[in-house]
């Protein structure tokens, strides 16, 4: 049994400057314990291609990398001793309760980066891996999986994909620090729902490109659309619903306003000085809009020579 692909694709022509959208028939990838995992959604009957071409894309090299004065790191007022306990618990809780109830969701946010993984890669690092949910929509070789690196901000978390886990590495630490590994280390490395959380997102950015093997790397992103109509009434329906259930008498508000943090613009914005845009996909809808979308699918490329 197969999922499909439920994405859109825009990508750029180097050559021509001309940005192209590709609603494509299903690409029926994943197979085998993924399925479990699923809600909903049957195989999409195949369709012909159709492109859109919007525009030229702006000549000239991109931007430059740049200092920023008093925007980044994003900063706020401390938590409580109880709103942080409560902020770890929920995080925890969120990333079982939504494979559970929402896998259509699910199905996308994962599996985005199995669709569009490179056809050979050795060494992964995913950064904000959760409970390393992630793994259960990968298909990896044993070589793979020794070289799997999941990294956690969150020690309970990361104790439990070691648990779950114990054939990758898992890593307690900040992408928003220099990691122990060397220049150009991974062949890919996958952020799935969590560039929006980052205060200091400059600087993962930084280091994702600084790890990220230059001839052969690819930087796998999936971010909500936040901001948006249809996301702002998923939410409501989904995540704030959930925890104001679990914390009776608490404001959903104090928590997703430091969670949710970095709009799409924001993290496209900082992601061009250092990756260039290979695939850019759009669900649930498949039209190249935040409005009317829930997510955003990216692969980008590390840009060469960039200090």
């Amino acid at each position: 049994m197969q999922t499909a692909d439920p994405t859109q694709d825009v990508s750029t022509d180097d050559a021509t400057g001309l940005s192209t959208v590709t609603i494509s028939a299903p690409a029926a990838v994943l197979e085998g314990r993924v399925i479990h995992r699923t809600i909903g959604g049957p195989t999409t009957a195949a369709a012909p291609d159709v492109e859109v071409v919007p525009g030229p894309v702006p000549a000239g090299p991109p931007a430059s990398p740049r200092a920023r004065t008093g925007k980044w790191p994003k900063t706020f007022p401390p938590l409580t001793a109880e709103q942080s306990r409560i902020s770890d618990d929920f995080m925890q809780a969120w990333h079982e309760v939504l494979p559970a109830k929402y896998g259509i969701v699910e199905r996308f946010n994962h599996g985005y980066a199995a669709w569009h993984a490179p056809k050979e890669f050795t060494k992964s690092l995913e950064i904000g891996a959760g409970l390393g949910e992630h793994l259960e929509h990968e298909h990896l070789t044993p070589e793979q999986r020794r070289n799997y690196y999941a990294l956690e901000l969150r020690a309970n978390m990361s104790a439990e994909i070691a648990r779950k886990y114990p054939d990758v590495n898992a890593i307690t630490g900040d992408c928003q620090q220099r990691l122990d590994f060397a220049d150009g280390f991974f062949d890919r490395i996958l952020a799935i729902h969590v560039l929006e959380h980052l205060p200091d997102l400059p600087a993962a950015v930084r280091e994702a490109y600084r790890l990220c093997n230059k001839d052969r790397g690819v930087f796998q992103v999936v971010i909500p659309c936040e901001g948006s109509m249809a996301y702002t009434l998923a939410r409501k329906v989904s995540a704030q619903r959930v925890f104001e259930k679990r914390y009776p008498g608490q404001s959903y508000r104090w928590f997703i306003e430091r969670e949710h943090i970095n709009l799409p613009g924001e993290i496209k914005e900082e992601l061009d000085p250092y990756f260039s845009m290979h695939r850019q996909s759009y669900f649930p809808l498949k039209v190249p809009f935040q409005f009317c979308n829930l997510c955003i699918g990216l692969t980008l490329r590390p840009r060469p020579g960039v200090a």
